[in-house]
């Protein structure tokens, strides 16, 4: 049989034909415009593929709420045009097909805890540092939801002394993980990208802060066996040891060192799967993983 398979991005969406190996057979990448814009390209890729269902994992908040009558839907998303847009339904309209829906982030930690870095574990926490910032968390093969999904990129942290904008860039939140160390403001902060700052910049210390509260409120909250960082941002891969080194200074002892197996070097990783972390999740929430 053949499943379809969307990552949806606040940027670009990632559209796969899969077998049953979880292979993709054809795949096409689009840019993220307007619904009435995208959503007409990404039915015609879909359409007569002989596709049996379709995952998504996608940008949010989403309504995940099987119950709820916008089951699927995007809710208040900065992404304005695809404010309350039912993307689940409208491909479930469109294709005839049973479709199911997840956050991007807990798409990709669903990937990488079955496929991934974190197979032989019992829980993860997968984090997206890039446009925004994300967190999917599985414990015991099952992504975490409740009152909606978390929202890791909305934790309170305290600003950095050094921060030369320590309210952030968020417009929601002062002092939130994504308006502090997403990509954007990364950029608004520093007057450059990320990619174009270089290794010693005082940016990639300022970012491991932040990321490494992240990591501490996440162990002493969940108390995951490995946490994997992916995206935009982390493809500076001179961050990891910067996180991993200040996680252990902010954890302060408090948690035995003893207890990350191999050391911070395992327990804070990058994806196992790369960059396909995302559309295979998707995949896998075609098979009812």
């Amino acid at each position: 049989m053949l499943y379809g398979a969307l990552e949806a991005g606040g940027t670009k969406m990632v559209l796969a034909v899969m077998n049953d190996l979880g292979e993709p057979l054809e795949s096409i990448s689009v840019p993220t415009r307007t619904p009435s814009e995208t959503m007409p390209e990404m039915i015609a890729f879909f359409s007569g593929k002989g596709i049996t269902s379709l995952g998504i994992g996608s940008f949010g908040p989403l309504d995940l709420n099987p119950s709820s009558p916008g089951y699927g839907s995007v809710t208040e998303s900065p992404k304005l045009s695809w404010r309350h847009f039912p993307l689940r339904q409208a491909f479930a309209d469109a294709l005839r097909i049973p479709v199911a829906i997840d956050t991007d982030v807990n798409a990709a930690a669903l990937a990488e805890y079955c496929l991934g870095a974190a197979r032989r574990k019992k829980s993860c926490l997968y984090v997206t540092v890039g446009t925004g910032i994300g967190g999917g968390l599985i414990i015991h093969g099952m992504p975490v939801h409740g009152l909606m999904h978390p929202e890791i990129g909305h934790i309170l942290l305290p600003p950095h002394p050094d921060d030369p904008v320590p309210d952030g860039f968020c417009p929601y939140h002062r002092h939130c993980l994504e308006g502090l160390a997403s990509g954007p403001a990364v950029e608004k902060r520093w007057g450059l990208s990320g990619r174009d700052l270089p290794a010693d910049h005082p940016a990639w210390q300022l970012e491991a802060h932040y990321l490494a509260q992240l990591c501490v409120n996440a162990i002493m909250a969940f108390s995951p066996e490995m946490i994997i960082f992916g995206g935009g941002i982390m493809q500076q891969k001179h961050l990891f040891p910067l996180i991993r080194i200040e996680t252990l200074s902010l954890l302060n002892g408090y948690i035995p060192e003893s207890l990350f197996g191999d050391g911070m070097s395992s327990y804070i990783v990058e994806p196992g799967l790369g960059t396909a972390s995302g559309i295979t999740g998707a995949y896998l929430l075609t098979r009812g993983r």
